[in-house]
């Protein structure tokens, strides 16, 4: 099968995720667009819930794996998560303004920050990711990378309070995962030590475990599934770290 228009439309994709910007923000868009307020949020759900079950079912067909539900149900599903998904993007608003002396408001934050805009993709794709949804997740991650130059893969696990600061050049593998109030520069790495074995080596844990309360300045690189940064730990710039940290240590 061809990977045409009729299976993927990437740019009702692109809506489909703006909405779900308009729905986890919505304090702030009904604020600013004196139309918003004219669309009943049920509706709006109702609308954006029947609209991804049809690309789901479209990714569904065009994947050759048996699917883990019907669309409908893995639609719902998803939109079942979407207040936890609201509460940690919200998390991640306040950690940015909370980290940036730059940032002059909430909404600076929310409609002007890569780093803001990268992580809502990726949370709304992690949660299909979770669902076993093929093609989607990762579609929605690279729109925010053809965006932004971040690239997080679906698959990574986030905790709340995530801030990226500046952020271009940003790369986080499938398996990494990343603790609570956690701070990431622009030219991070958080990747594996080889990919040498391709395909033998998914499932596999590739990619590093980064604590609570850590900060990565810009360039480091972190790799190794086996690689722990412990909670509080602070990586310098330009570092590269393929063994463990312990917990609150500086890495220069």
């Amino acid at each position: 099968m061809i990977l045409n228009k009729k299976v993927i439309d990437k740019a009702e994709m692109e809506n489909i995720i703006e909405d779900l910007r308009h729905i986890a923000f919505a304090e702030f868009f009904e604020a600013g667009d004196p139309d918003f307020g004219a669309y009943d949020k049920e509706t709006m759900l109702a609308g954006i819930e029947e609209r991804l079950a049809k690309h789901i079912d479209r990714a569904l067909q065009f994947h050759t794996a048996e699917a883990p539900a019907a669309a409908e149900e893995l639609a719902e599903a998803f939109m079942a998560k979407l207040p936890n998904i609201v509460t940690l993007l919200h998390s991640d608003v306040k950690a940015a303004f909370d980290g940036d002396p730059a940032a002059g408001s909430y909404g600076e934050i929310i409609v002007t920050y890569p780093g803001l805009y990268a992580i809502t993709l990726q949370r709304f794709a992690h949660a299909l990711y979770e669902l076993k949804v093929p093609i989607l997740p990762r579609l929605i991650t690279e729109i925010a990378h053809s965006q932004t130059g971040i690239d997080i893969h679906p698959g990574a696990e986030i905790g709340e309070r995530f801030f990226i600061d500046h952020g271009t050049g940003i790369v986080v593998g499938e398996t990494a995962s990343i603790g609570r109030n956690v701070k990431l520069y622009q030219g991070v790495t958080l990747g594996a030590l080889t990919t040498r074995k391709g395909q033998a080596l998914k499932g596999s844990k590739r990619h590093p475990t980064i604590g609570d309360n850590v900060t990565i300045y810009a360039n480091a690189t972190v790799l190794g599934g086996d690689t722990v940064v412990g909670h509080g730990a602070t990586i310098a710039g330009s570092t590269f770290v393929t063994a463990s940290i312990p917990v609150n240590v500086k890495v220069s």
